[in-house]
């Protein structure tokens, strides 16, 4: 990790990171919310659901880079207007996916995060433009990608005088094929050794089955992690994107009950 020189730990405190009142870093933060953006219905819907379930922060994608041209890939402008308008209702900060670097400074005037996906973990110029915002960015571990690589990736958003960086960790690549990807856990520990950044859990893309969602998120908080984005959506059997693994908002807040009373036991612990 020589090559860090503002990601690296050393003898700098924690980062908290503030959004729209919602530390990160310091509370527990639970980030929930749809896919993507559908419609309306669907956007208010699944809005209300996990904030009366108790979540910090909304969730939704306007632009969804997919594995097929042919799969929806969502509503783009419109999209970001529809979560801007759920999260004013609710109360709730917002996070959304920017894709490309073109569009980092209007899709900012929208979103509270912004969200770097694994599929650009490595897209330095969209590093470095997110960089220049001064937004807090929500940066997923890439697939394939080794701690210090996506440590690497972190330095480029702090470099570019933005230090409000929150690590995700998603599930990486390996040969097992009956989920989605593998959740690596060991990174929540090893992460808070070299580095001051937060770091939050995305059990959804990790496993892919809705079964797992619940004990690898508990698991989440037992490593330490400083907080979960899940995929919840009002009717999942109608999602456009990534149905087999949302959460309905009953399963989201059955979960919820069982987290933040775990969450309070973790933090009456000795260091």
């Amino acid at each position: 990790m020589k090559n860090l020189r503002l990601a690296v730990r050393e003898s700098r405190p924690r980062t908290v990171i503030d959004v729209c009142g919602v530390a990160v870093g310091r509370d527990f933060v639970v980030i929930a919310g749809p896919c993507s953006v559908e419609s309306e219905e669907q956007m208010m819907a699944s809005a209300r659901a996990v904030k009366a379930a108790g979540a910090d922060m909304l969730r939704g994608g306007a632009f969804k880079p997919r594995t097929s041209p042919y799969a929806f890939q969502g509503l783009g402008l419109r999209g970001l207007k529809l979560l801007a308008r759920a999260g004013r209702e609710t109360g709730l900060p917002i996070v959304t996916e920017v894709i490309d670097p073109r569009d980092v400074s209007w899709v900012a005037e929208f979103a509270d995060v912004l969200q770097i996906g694994t599929r650009n973990m490595q897209n330095f110029s969209l590093l470095k433009e997110v960089g220049r915002t001064g937004r807090p960015v929500l940066l997923k571990r890439g697939m394939y990608s080794t701690l210090e690589e996506w440590l690497n990736c972190a330095e480029y958003i702090l470099s570019e005088g933005n230090p409000n960086v929150i690590l995700c960790e998603r599930g990486i690549r390996t040969f097992e094929r009956y989920t989605r990807n593998t959740l690596d856990l060991s990174a929540v520990p090893a992460i808070k050794e070299l580095t001051h950044l937060p770091i939050i859990i995305d059990p959804t893309h990790s496993t892919g089955r809705l079964s797992l969602i619940p004990p690898m998120s508990v698991a989440a908080v037992a490593a330490g992690a400083d907080g979960l984005i899940i995929e919840v959506h009002h009717r999942p059997e109608e999602a456009l994107c990534d149905a087999a693994q949302a959460l309905t908002p009953a399963m989201f807040t059955d979960l919820m009950g069982r987290l933040r009373p775990l969450c309070n036991f973790m933090d009456g612990l000795p260091e």
